[in-house]
C-alpha cells in the first residue's frame, strides 16, 4: 500500500507540475503575433506611406509651380489651361490610388495594428505588443491629417473648381475674366499650400510609424518561463 500510494503522489505532482509548466507557453504562443500578419501590417504601411507622399507631392508641386506658372498668363489661357488641368486630375490615378487610397490605406493601417491589451502575466511576448500600440498613434495621427486634407478639398477647392466648370462657352474677354475671377486664384492656392503641409504631415508620421519594429518578436524561452521545483 505504502509503494502503491507513493507511486500515485508522483504521478499526480508529475501531471500537476507538467500542465503548470505548459500553461505560461500556451498563453505566450497565442500572444504573439504571427509573420503572416506582421508582413500584411508592413504592406499595408508601406503603401499608405507611399501613396501619402505622392499625393503631397503633387498639392507642393500645384503651390509652387503649376498655380505660380498660370498665374502669369491672361485670363484665356488660364482659364483653358486650368480646365484642362482639372479634367486630368480628377481621374482615377490620381483620385482613386493617390488622394482617396492614401486616406483608405491608412484607415486599413490603424486597423490591422490595433492590438487586445496584454492580459497579466502573459510574460514577454506581451512587449512585442508595445511596438504596434506605438505605431499605432502615429498612424492615426496620420489619419487625422488626410482627413483634415479632405475637408479642406470638399469645403473649398471642389466648390471653387466647379465655379469654374459651371461657365459655359466663353466669348469675351469680359467672359474669360469673369471666369477666372470666379476661381478665386490666390485663396484657392493658399488652402492648397495647407492641403501640402497637412498631407506632408501625415507622411512624416507614417514614416515614423514605418520605421519602428513589426516583426512578431523572439520567441519566448521555455526553459525560462518554466517554474522551478519548490518555487
Amino acid at each position: 500500500m505504502d509503494a502503491s500510494s507513493e507511486s500515485m503522489e508522483r504521478l499526480v505532482e508529475s501531471g500537476f507540475s507538467g500542465h503548470m509548466n505548459a500553461l505560461p507557453q500556451d498563453t505566450e504562443s497565442t500572444a504573439r503575433p504571427t509573420a503572416g500578419n506582421s508582413t500584411l501590417r508592413l504592406l499595408v504601411l508601406l503603401a499608405a506611406t507611399v501613396t501619402t507622399g505622392l499625393t503631397a507631392g503633387v498639392f507642393f508641386d500645384w503651390s509652387n509651380a503649376v498655380m505660380p506658372g498660370l498665374g502669369d498668363l491672361d485670363d484665356r489661357a488660364f482659364v483653358t489651361a486650368f480646365r484642362a488641368l482639372d479634367r486630368a486630375i480628377v481621374g482615377p490615378l490620381f483620385i482613386g490610388v493617390g488622394f482617396t487610397g492614401a486616406l483608405l490605406l491608412t484607415a486599413v493601417s490603424a486597423v490591422l495594428h490595433r492590438r487586445p491589451k496584454p492580459r497579466p502575466g502573459a510574460g514577454p511576448a506581451a512587449g512585442a505588443r508595445e511596438p504596434a500600440r506605438t505605431a499605432l498613434r502615429w498612424i492615426v495621427a496620420a489619419l487625422v491629417f488626410l482627413a483634415l486634407a479632405w475637408v479642406i478639398t470638399v469645403a473649398v477647392h471642389e466648390p471653387l473648381n466647379q465655379e469654374l466648370r459651371s461657365f459655359g462657352e466663353l466669348t469675351t474677354e469680359a467672359d474669360w475674366a469673369e471666369a477666372r475671377a470666379a476661381l478665386d486664384e490666390k485663396l484657392w492656392t493658399v488652402w492648397n499650400t495647407v492641403r501640402a503641409v497637412v498631407t506632408t504631415l501625415a507622411f512624416v508620421c507614417l514614416a515614423r510609424a514605418l520605421a519602428l519594429p513589426h516583426g512578431p518578436g523572439p520567441a519566448p524561452d521555455p526553459e525560462r518561463s518554466r517554474p522551478r521545483r519548490g518555487d
